[in-house]
């Protein structure tokens, strides 16, 4: 059929964006200089797998797979906001870290590190939602019958709640006692450890109560080990024996100071 003489013919649409056919370079540069969202659309659909492949490395520690892999689309979306094509720099390895980054994020933030029942930890969160509510209501932070009643628990519920609220994180012993601004020591250097003293004392008292069983060599190795705190191999240059000779003396000795001490009590 032949065109009416005189109508208008409708024009054409304009043609858009190829977004299937244009690479990911000329996708990213794109959008960098527009910020269409059709494009970040379409980024995100391609890098997807990318983002995918990086949560499932945490798969298995608990944590649903479609939570991480949310998790690493919204690390994606990010890096694609961010990315600067002029700089030279692939894509995939600025993307990378900016994912892996949202992950850990996830996890410190999110994720107990520690095993606590299902039961209370939803217990945990209830409290910690009364308190937040309570604290708005009564302008001041609300005392533990307070929360127990709100939440219909009895107050050692809430307590129990409240301390494994606490204990759910642990704590690298290099970090400051006080906060990282404090300059105190790290809680590490407050960590008491086993003082060898004590051994010491244990081993002269039972030498005290019993060297009347020992041989003068065996005194003689025991008085140069916790008296002289010579080392094993200071001793057998002393006495004239191997090192091993040394340490079946001394073990044979602390033996019978056992015995000797045990019949006396």
């Amino acid at each position: 059929m032949s065109d009416t003489p005189g109508a208008a013919r409708p024009e054409p649409p304009a043609p858009g964006p190829k977004e299937g056919l244009a690479s990911e370079s000329e996708l990213l540069a794109r959008y960098h200089e527009t910020r269409d969202p059709r494009l970040r659309e379409e980024l995100v659909r391609r890098f997807l797998p990318l983002a995918r492949s990086l949560a499932l490395r945490y798969a298995g520690g608990g944590e649903p797979s479609d939570d991480l892999i949310q998790v690493a689309s919204v690390g994606l979306m990010g890096a694609i906001d961010r990315y600067e094509p002029n700089r030279g720099v692939p894509f995939a390895g600025f993307a990378g870290p900016t994912i892996l980054g949202e992950l850990r994020r996830h996890f410190r933030d999110r994720v107990w590190t520690l095993r606590v029942p299902r039961g209370l930890q939803e217990q945990i969160r209830s409290v910690e939602e009364a308190i937040t509510k309570l604290g708005s209501e009564l302008e001041r932070s609300p005392t533990v019958v307070e929360v127990a009643d709100r939440l219909g628990l009895d107050e050692d519920e809430v307590l129990e709640a409240l301390e494994a609220g606490d204990a759910r994180r642990t704590v690298s012993l290099d970090q400051p006692a006080g906060g990282e601004d404090t300059g105190d020591a790290a809680i590490g250097d407050r960590v008491g450890t086993a003082d060898p003293g004590f051994e010491l004392v244990e081993a002269r008292s039972a030498i005290s109560a019993g060297v009347r069983v020992l041989s003068d060599l065996e005194r003689e190795v025991l008085r140069l080990r916790f008296v002289e705190d010579l080392t094993q191999s200071k001793i057998a240059e002393q006495v004239g024996y191997s090192q091993m000779h040394v340490s079946r003396i001394l073990r044979r000795a602390l033996e019978r100071l056992r015995e000797a001490s045990t019949r006396t009590d």
